[in-house]
């Protein structure tokens, strides 16, 4: 019994000790368990941290080469602008030095002249005294002349005689004795001058003669010089006297809009007789004049086609001009840098104003591919594509430009400064042409006819017919006009057949 209880005894102790060693190998793996939980805790706090640091430096990095980018764009910025404003610093002083030396030669020539008048008073009192009195005066016994520089007349002398051959004149000048003599008259009252006590004041005909051989042949002013006796700025001051002239008082005579009935009536029915569209009052087209290059603004004048035609920097100005059927000039708008278009020409022109103020209700101003389509302005097609009717529409409206282009040909072969740069300067050459537009339409009225040098086919490379506007139609209602008279022009046995 007590060796049983013995043995039952020790198994219970032996027991205890066993579940004691299980408590300590539990506690012991947590142990472990947690260890590894903050070491992995540790390693993630450790990679949030150095990312976070990482983070820090690559936009530290960021500003700092934003930083840099904005001080050197904005070190550019100040160089641009210094430079501007030199430039424009330059270009103020460059100005107020031609000013000031304008005002110092004008002082200078009113001294002269006043020398002059001094010296002509001297010699007209010496030749009332003696000589003795003369010598005295003088110190040397030799009385005063007045110098002028002898320059020979003889060409235009030998043109203003009443025999002079007609043919002649007309080579020389673009037109008849008779037109001439008219011209004369109508600006006599505007550019005659009188004589005074220094020299006789140069004839109203040689006046104009001068303008218009300049305008006629284009040749630089010193071979205008010597063809009229006369000195370099003066035939220079005599074009701008005479254009000036011609543009107040012939323009509004021989230049103007058709506003009467009459008028308009007769246009119409000679553009419909030959085209077969009917209220048609004027044919449109832009053509270019080339200039030199300007001091200021050079881009706005530089003219991309030329340039890559003739492989030579080209700068040129615009004239937009509208005719009747008979080739005469109803309106112009001139002086538009050589870098605009077609359309935008148009837009900036005084008859694009008057068309919106309701001028042209009801009317059609036929124009090239280059203007857009519009209430008043009657363009051909230019999608791809054509259907018949259009390309017969084409055809009908192109003999209706084709007045215009051929009347810009007669004019710039009448006018040989419109095919060279010219020694006008920029802010002149709008009346220059505008005169030139003038006496083309005197010629044309006068029925003038041609020199058979003269008479080369129009070069259509010159102008901007393959332009088309970056907004091409801006009126559906027209756009159904013209489908109509394109319709209209088919159904009735009008339509061109060349195309064919």
């Amino acid at each position: 019994m007590n060796n049983a209880d013995s043995y039952q005894w020790r198994g219970n102790e032996s027991f205890t000790h066993e579940d004691g060693y299980d408590d300590d190998n539990d506690s012991c793996s947590s142990g472990h368990e947690e260890a590894k939980k903050k070491k992995d805790l540790n390693g993630i706090i450790t990679s949030i941290l150095s990312v976070e640091n990482k983070e820090k430096r690559d936009r530290d990095e960021q500003n700092e080469a934003s930083n840099q980018e904005k001080s050197i764009l904005g070190s550019a910025h100040e160089r641009k602008t210094r430079t501007m404003l030199d430039f424009f610093s330059d270009l103020q002083d460059y100005y107020s030095e031609i000013d000031g030396t304008n005002r110092l030669k004008r002082k200078k020539s009113r001294a002269m002249a006043a020398s002059t008048a001094a010296a002509v008073a001297s010699t007209d009192q010496n030749e009332n005294q003696s000589p003795n009195d003369r010598a005295k005066q003088s110190g040397t016994g030799q009385p005063r002349r007045l110098w002028v520089k002898q320059r020979s007349k003889a060409w235009w002398d030998e043109c203003n005689r009443p025999d002079y051959p007609e043919e002649d004149f007309k080579k020389a000048f673009r037109m008849s004795k008779s037109t001439f003599e008219l011209i004369c008259e109508e600006l006599n009252s505007v550019i005659v001058k009188e004589d005074t006590a220094l020299r006789n004041a140069i004839p109203v005909k040689q006046r104009v003669a001068v303008c218009i051989w300049r305008l006629a042949t284009g040749d630089p002013l010193r071979l205008v010089s010597k063809r009229f006796g006369l000195g370099i700025s003066t035939c220079h001051k005599l074009v701008l006297e005479v254009c000036s002239a011609i543009r107040s008082v012939l323009m509004p005579k021989y230049l103007r809009w058709p506003n009467d009935g009459v008028s308009v009536r007769k246009i119409k029915e000679k553009y419909e007789g030959s085209s077969g569209i009917p209220n048609v009052v004027g044919s449109m087209h832009t053509t270019h004049v080339p200039i030199t290059a300007p001091k200021t603004s050079g881009a706005a004048y530089y003219n991309k086609r030329q340039t890559e035609r003739n492989k030579k920097t080209s700068y040129s100005i615009t004239v937009q001009g509208v005719v009747d059927p008979n080739g005469v000039f109803t309106d112009v708008c001139i002086g538009w840098p050589g870098s605009m278009n077609d359309d935008q020409v148009l837009e900036n022109s005084a008859l694009y104003k008057r068309a919106n103020g309701g001028l042209l209700n009801g009317v059609w101003v036929v124009g090239s591919s280059g203007h857009p389509l519009m209430d008043w302005v009657l363009v051909p097609y230019t999608q791809q594509r054509l259907t018949w009717t259009q390309h017969a529409f084409n055809e009908k409206i192109g003999e209706i430009q084709r007045v215009a282009k051929e009347a810009f040909g007669r004019l710039k072969r009448r006018w040989g400064c419109l095919q060279r740069r010219t020694e006008v300067k920029l802010q002149d050459l709008p009346v220059v042409l505008g005169a030139c537009c003038v006496l083309h339409n005197i010629c044309e009225l006068r029925n003038e006819g041609f020199d058979p040098d003269l008479k080369i086919e129009v070069d259509d490379e010159d102008d901007d017919d393959g332009m088309v506007p970056e907004v091409a139609l801006r009126s559906v209602s027209s756009m159904k006009a013209r489908d109509a008279i394109a319709h209209n022009l088919l159904h009735h046995g009008l339509a061109g057949t060349a195309f064919l």
